[in-house]
């Protein structure tokens, strides 16, 4: 039976053709219109007649219409140049029911952030949280009351929505799991939960091969996405554009566009075992995905399941039969296959995503994005095995991360990626097949070529002077040549370490020279009076305002 050469295979899942996949002309963006400098007073009575707002807390019976005053921090004039700082808040800086932990110690490290001159602070929308109890009932009340408390420090707000699991299990301290109803229905049909070759389930998200099924008391995981993301937007409308000046929305584990190589508890550690991860696409939705493919393609057995011969989670890829260089049957008609195939669903999840976001957030001047994996440890290699389990169709002969940006070109959106603060010279001692930098290079460059703005994340908090020179290096890497290079900053993240004097002043100095030293605020006089014109003045507010 003659096979068709795969180079002129058109994808049959996700109606993308391959030979797109290669070269790509620059996508355009055009950014969003300049935030608008307002001073506005909201009501936090929710739109939707399912959702739980501040004005039906028990604490607030005879206040239906409890009153949030924002302020927009600087006027347009004095707003700064360079590239902006932002940092990401604790995971559980909200409680269940609505209440804002450990307030007074955030209000004051607000404070501190914003006399720093830090941009705005990043908070993470767990959908856990706010729909955790039934479909369509929506609790916003933590979040209002965190936003407007940013707000009134003079600070903008980046809302993350996470659409995963946070923490191990319920043992650990920052446990927020995917929300009750979810649960139940995984429990019924476990097969929403992704699967790798040996029964094993994850759940930190549901798996995308049941995207647009019903499976979710009769609506799909991506309308439940969008549903979600819509009441957001009802919500928090008064804050779009003014106060809420970006939303990044979640599209895999750790809220990434990925599939959950391993656990993302482990990917912190992986590099240094060198883990080579396992293809999720042994549940029931991926194996019948998989399986149509391969019987339009003409080769049957090929849609049984993933690659036989990967090897095992911590085996040297030189040692698999899928994954070696020289004769891996990665690099076969097979191999690419099923490379296409995978990577292509990842693809065509993320731009279902991709377009909605952009059609909900239409007209409201926020700026979208999306996250893309850290994964490097494998990078040295010709097969890239950790990028392929994670679904980055990334080897020695081709790129994988040029698609994804050009989907995020498409709808507008900004490119999110981590490993700012890594070098190769600290890694390679202990992996010699580590390569963050080159990794990060890559990726930086396909940002370039499709014109897309991008956000910059450390992966691990460090706060030696070190790692913040080597973000401004690789920050200037992304921007040198650009006309007009959109580029900011998240720190990950805030603990009671950023506050002590020593880091303090270290931090405060790399916020100054992200933002071509024009940082501190002298005129701003936000709520709480504080009134700062030096490095020396912010260290000591940094020092007094500790969050604890």
């Amino acid at each position: 039976m003659a096979i068709a050469t795969f180079s002129t295979y058109s994808f049959c899942c996700t109606r993308i053709d391959p030979a797109r996949f290669t070269r790509f002309p620059s996508t355009h963006y055009s950014p969003h219109s300049q935030r608008l400098q307002s001073r506005v007073s909201i009501t936090t009575r929710l739109n939707s007649s399912n959702s739980v707002s501040p004005a039906d807390s028990n604490n607030n019976n005879n206040n239906n219409n409890r009153k949030y005053e924002l302020h927009d921090g600087t006027s347009m004039q004095s707003r700064r140049s360079g590239s902006p700082v932002f940092v990401k808040l604790p995971e559980d800086s909200t409680w269940l029911g609505g209440k804002v932990r450990r307030r007074k110690a955030m209000a004051q490290s607000f404070k501190a952030l914003a006399a720093a001159g830090v941009e705005g602070v990043v908070v993470e929308v767990w959908w856990g949280m706010v729909e955790r109890e039934g479909p369509g009932v929506y609790d916003w009340r933590g979040y209002v009351d965190l936003i407007a408390l940013a707000s009134s420090c003079g600070l903008k707000v980046r809302a993350s929505l996470a659409f995963h699991q946070c923490g191990t299990d319920s043992g650990d301290p920052n446990w927020i799991p995917l929300p009750v109803w979810v649960l139940e229905e995984i429990d019924k049909d476990p097969d929403i939960a992704y699967s790798d070759r040996f029964g094993r389930r994850n759940m930190e998200y549901i798996s995308l091969g049941c995207d647009i099924l019903p499976v979710l008391r009769g609506r799909s995981p991506i309308q439940a996405y969008t549903d979600f993301m819509r009441n957001f937007r009802d919500t928090f409308k008064p804050f779009l554009g003014v106060i809420i000046t970006g939303v990044q929305v979640g599209m895999g584990p750790a809220g990434e566009l990925r599939y959950p190589l391993c656990p993302s508890q482990k990917l912190s550690w992986a590099w240094r075992s060198r883990e080579l991860g396992e293809f999720q696409c042994y549940d029931k939705y991926m194996l019948a995905s998989l399986n149509a493919c391969a019987r339009k393609f003409g080769m049957r057995e090929w849609g049984n399941g993933g690659p036989i011969g990967a090897g095992n989670l911590m085996q040297d890829p030189e040692h698999t039969e899928f994954f070696r260089s020289d004769d891996g049957s990665w690099n076969t008609a097979y191999g690419s296959f099923f490379l296409q195939w995978y990577s292509g669903m990842l693809l065509l999840h993320g731009e279902r995503i991709c377009r909605e976001t952009e059609t909900i957030f239409r007209g409201t001047r926020v700026n979208i994005s999306a996250k893309v994996g850290g994964i490097h440890w494998h990078y040295g290699t010709q097969s890239h095995p950790s990028e392929l389990t994670a679904g980055y169709y990334n080897t020695s002969t081709r790129d994988g991360y040029l698609p994804i940006a050009r989907m995020f070109g498409r709808y507008g959106f900004t490119m999110c990626c981590s490993c700012f603060e890594m070098r190769d010279v600290d890694e390679k001692p202990l992996n010699p097949l580590s390569s963050p930098e080159g990794y990060l290079r890559q990726l930086l460059l396909a940002a370039k070529v499709c014109d897309i703005p991008l956000e910059g994340e450390n992966s691990a908090t460090s706060l030696d002077d070190t790692s913040f020179q080597q973000v401004l290096k690789m920050s200037k890497f992304y921007s040198d040549g650009l006309d007009k290079p959109s580029f900011s900053f998240n720190f990950v993240r805030m603990d009671k370490n950023m506050f002590e004097y020593h880091n303090w002043v270290r931090f405060t100095r790399f916020v100054r020279q992200m933002s071509d030293g024009n940082i501190f605020r002298s005129k701003l006089d936000f709520r709480g009076g504080i009134r700062l014109s030096s490095t020396f003045d912010a260290s000591r507010v940094g020092m007094a305002f500790a969050y604890c």
